[in-house]
Parts: C-alpha cells; sequence; structure tokens
C-alpha cells in the first residue's frame, strides 16, 4: 500500500492508535486467542468498540492528513528542507551518538562493574564493535545500537552482515560480540534488551575461569 507510510506517520504523531483511543489490543487479542482473523474481528467489535468507532477514528485520520499535513506540507521551503538534511545528518547524528554511546557503556560498566573500553577504529572497520571488555588476554566486544521501529529492518540486515566479522571477533581474541540495544527514556537512554547484562556476565565468567 504505497500510502500505508503516511498513515502510518500521522497515526503515530497523534497516537490515534494507542491504548486509549482503541483499547488494550494486546492484551485483548490474548484473551481472545483467535484462530483466524473473523475470530478476532467478532471479538473486537463485540467487547471494545464496534466497527463504526473505528471508522469514526479513520475520519479523524483522514482529516489530519488531508488538512494538518497538507497545510504544513505546503509551508515547507526548500531552504527548510536543506537545513533539514544538513542539521540530521551532522549534529543530531553526532549529539546522539556521544550522548547513546556515554549513556549506555556507562550504565553497563556500573552494572557489571568492570572496565568497559572504547573500541581501536581498527576494530570498528574490521570487526563492528565499539566497545569492549578485557578479561585477561581475551576480550569481549560490544556494540550498542539505538531501539526502535524505524531502525528494526536496518538491524536486521546489519546483524546478518556483522555476523561473519563477529564470528572473527570470538576466533581471534576469545569473546562473543553482544549487541545493546538502547531506548529512550524520556530524555535519557536505558538499555532496551537487559537480558544481554546477564549475557555479558555469563561470559565474564566463562573467560574469567
Amino acid at each position: 500500500m504505497p500510502k500505508e507510510w503516511i498513515l502510518n506517520s500521522a497515526i503515530n504523531r497523534w497516537g490515534l492508535q494507542k491504548k486509549r483511543m482503541v483499547g488494550a489490543v494486546s492484551d485483548e487479542i490474548r484473551k481472545c486467542s483467535p484462530k483466524t482473523v473473523e475470530d478476532w474481528e467478532q471479538y473486537y467489535f463485540k467487547n471494545l468498540y464496534p466497527r463504526e468507532y473505528l471508522a469514526e477514528i479513520g475520519r479523524k485520520l483522514y482529516v489530519k492528513v488531508t488538512e494538518v499535513l497538507r497545510a504544513e506540507i505546503d509551508d515547507i521551503t526548500e531552504e527548510n528542507c536543506i537545513d533539514y538534511v544538513v542539521n540530521l545528518v551532522i549534529n543530531r547524528t553526532f549529539d546522539g551518538y556521544m550522548t547513546e554511546k556515554k549513556t549506555i557503556y556507562g550504565q553497563l560498566q556500573d552494572i557489571l562493574g568492570v572496565k568497559i573500553e572504547p573500541a581501536p577504529d581498527e576494530w570498528d572497520r574490521l570487526f563492528n564493535v565499539d566497545f569492549f571488555i578485557r578479561i585477561r588476554d581475551k576480550f569481549i566486544g560490544l556494540q550498542i545500537k539505538p531501539s526502535g521501529y524505524a531502525f528494526i529492518t536496518q538491524m536486521i540486515n546489519e546483524r546478518k552482515n556483522q555476523e561473519v566479522t563477529h564470528k572473527k571477533v570470538m576466533a581471534k581474541y576469545g569473546g562473543k560480540v553482544f549487541y545493546v540495544f538502547s531506548v529512550k527514556d524520556g530524555d535519557k537512554k536505558k538499555i532496551y534488551n537487559t537480558e544481554v547484562i546477564e549475557e555479558i556476565r555469563q561470559e565474564i565468567q566463562r573467560l574469567s575461569s
């Protein structure tokens, strides 16, 4: 559906798909345990909201797209686009990189009680490793990635491409490479896949023994 990205952006911007609008659908579908989409449709319209209610939300979305977005788009100039791209690629990328790396590796360092060091430039280029933990003469690699819907496809592709280089790290330095995903929590960053902390701790113990 070519227009889906526009609708997806708009519905997320105005929160028309949130729990307060359409109900706790993730919880409700588990209660329903449907075998077909028809089962789920009947359950939803009977127990949460009728079809007309969703149609009304659709009408609200239509107004947002055709009135608000259109007005905003008409107001955009070429200079606005140039400034945005330059700021996004240069300033925001750098700020996000510095903040995220410092925040996440600092949290890991406190939790694990070990020193975490920035990887040499050569490691970044050859092995796709941002930080490392030194255990005797062995090294554990860490790669910090932002989490979120916009990055899912990118992360999947990157992980496939980087599996080979990460195996090279283990073969050469003895330790595994772990992905640490970060997510925004208000104005701060926190570790999203917290289960990786125990995995890293186990790898530290393995290399220490």
